[in-house]
């Protein structure tokens, strides 16, 4: 893990900004948004702050990634100078954030923090820079037109649509067996998109058709998640725990019927229990008055109806969003029940690395408020163009993972289909 010199940030109320993406990198956006609001990095921004745990690295210490970080980022932010009139959510100093999945994972979990950031909330524009003592270049505040249009290339990854089955199977025996009660098991696609893209087009197209989503741009993942980890602001923690899934219908009475099907399905009723148990254990310690609703919600989205709870409570102690992000990755929505038995039947029955899927992304403050969500319905990208074999020289590669949750009673080609559909997101958008 590194991190930085004491930073000097000023925060300033600017002209009203209506596509926030048009100020990010286009090769490298760095994004937080939801409904047209949120933030970006502005492009050419280079990271005065960069908090990493890298498992490559020699002598990393003890303690779970998300607890490591937790801890740096105070460190970090209890020595910046911040200049902060605006003072609403995202305003001052700002890191983005991206963790693996698995702490066992070969991928880094990182926040970076650029030195100026575009954002936008309640009908109010900012801009943010933030400055090091080292001398950095400072780049300009303006927009960049977005790059041609430009579609990606998918195909089967290490677990096709058979191998996925076959794992269905290995889960519900080990469920069988007492082992565990739920596992949540991801399969994943492979492709590769034109060097040289515009990210930020991907980015663009999840935001516009999913605009109720998380659309997330941080460290080479970008995606569009409906599932809030953990929200923190003024001492107050929410979380919206989602499990249980059904396609929408073609037409209103179809889809109608696939809401009832959801609601009383006894599979996913169940799913959804372990889920939402998993979350208020996790935050009980830290909380009080906690509180969820006794019965699921039909959430809508355009490709698919969930169950889904949400959960509030007061923070009982100086707890920041990483600190509740270490108390609840990973729930049972994305690994399953109990945790560490469901994470080493993953281990088992996957046949690679999730790197930052269902892992925790989003932002956090100077004060530890932010808000975070489960890295779902993404793609992962890879390495520089230098840094790439030859046979990626004129593309870059990508990989997409989707998951389902197996409890009693799922059925191997049912489950499939469940992974087909929460594809389509970034399928859509890559096309």
């Amino acid at each position: 893990m590194n991190g930085t010199a004491r930073l000097v940030v000023e925060t300033r109320e600017i002209e009203p900004i209506d596509d926030l993406l048009e100020y990010a990198d286009p090769a490298q956006p760095l994004a937080w948004l939801r409904r047209g609001e949120g933030m970006v990095a502005l492009a050419g921004s280079v990271a005065v702050g960069m908090l990493s745990i890298d498992p490559s690295m020699p002598g990393q210490p003890s303690g779970s990634r998300a607890t490591r970080l937790a801890q740096a980022w105070r460190e970090l932010a209890a020595s910046a100078q911040i200049d902060d009139p605006v003072g609403v959510a995202g305003t001052g100093l700002v890191g983005f954030g991206a963790l693996a999945f698995d702490d066992s994972s070969v991928s880094a979990s990182s926040i970076i923090v650029p030195s100026a950031i575009v954002g936008r909330r309640g009908g109010r524009s900012w801009l943010t820079r933030i400055r090091s003592p080292f001398d950095l270049p400072e780049p300009s505040f303006a927009p960049t037109p977005y790059g041609p249009y430009w579609s990606g290339t998918l195909g089967p990854g290490s677990l096709g649509p058979e191998g996925y089955q076959d794992a269905v199977r290995g889960a519900l025996t080990a469920i069988e067996a007492g082992e565990v009660s739920k596992v949540v098991l991801a399969r994943d696609l492979v492709g590769t998109i034109p060097a040289g893209s515009d990210l930020r087009r991907l980015a663009r197209a999840l935001s516009s058709e999913y605009p109720d989503t998380w659309t997330y741009a941080v460290d080479g993942i970008i995606g569009a998640s409906p599932e809030t980890l953990a929200t923190v602001a003024a001492g107050t923690v929410t979380a919206r725990v989602l499990a249980g899934t059904a396609s929408r219908g073609g037409d209103a009475d179809a889809d109608a019927a696939a809401s009832v099907r959801l609601a009383t399905s006894a599979k996913d009723l169940d799913e959804h229990r372990y889920a939402v148990h998993s979350v208020l254990e996790s935050l009980r310690p830290h909380t009080t008055a906690l509180a969820a609703s006794e019965q699921p919600f039909m959430l809508k989205l355009p490709n698919v109806w969930h169950l889904a709870t949400d959960v509030e409570g007061d923070l009982r102690d100086a707890a920041s969003s990483l600190d509740m992000v270490a108390a609840l990755h990973p729930t049972a929505a994305v690994a399953g029940t109990p945790t560490d038995a469901a994470l080493a039947l993953i281990r088992t029955l996957e046949p690679f690395d999730r790197g930052r899927y269902a892992g925790p992304v989003g932002w956090v403050d100077a004060r530890g408020d932010g808000e975070w969500a489960i890295a779902l319905r993404c793609a992962q990208f890879g390495a520089a163009p230098a840094q790439r074999p030859a046979e990626y020289r004129d593309a870059i590669p990508l990989v997409a993972h989707a998951g389902a949750g197996i409890v009693a009673g799922s059925v191997p080609e049912s489950e499939l289909v469940e992974t087909r559909v929460k594809f389509r997101p970034i399928v859509d958008a890559l096309a």
